[in-house]
């Protein structure tokens, strides 16, 4: 049984050097997008996402101010009123994703 030769030969291994594959064009961005830059961009994809976590984090942050000067009923609607928000914006988040599925479709 003959040992099989080199895949390429006459052409050594260089590790420092990404492989050739054959058909794959790697693409490098010139400019990376920054963390502003994507947050601005996915405000203007689906503004209701942001509205949605605003909306979670003052309820909860008053809903804590009431409970801690001891309004307990207040405190108990405003706990409530974070699960609502908070149902609004995992549906913002779903209906985001199905938007750009199907906005991406040919």
């Amino acid at each position: 049984m003959a040992t099989p030769g080199p895949l390429t030969p006459g052409v050594p291994f260089d590790p420092s050097q990404p492989p050739a594959i054959e058909g794959f064009n790697p693409t490098v961005s010139s400019d990376p997008e920054g963390f502003r830059e994507k947050f601005l961009r996915k405000t203007r994809e689906n503004p209701m996402v942001p509205i949605g976590c605003l909306g979670t984090a003052a309820a909860l942050t008053y809903g804590l101010y009431c409970f801690h000067r001891g309004h307990s009923q207040r405190s108990q609607f405003m706990m409530r009123t974070r699960i609502a928000a908070q149902g609004f914006t995992v549906a913002a988040i779903l209906f985001g994703l199905a938007a750009s599925a199907l906005k991406s479709r040919p």
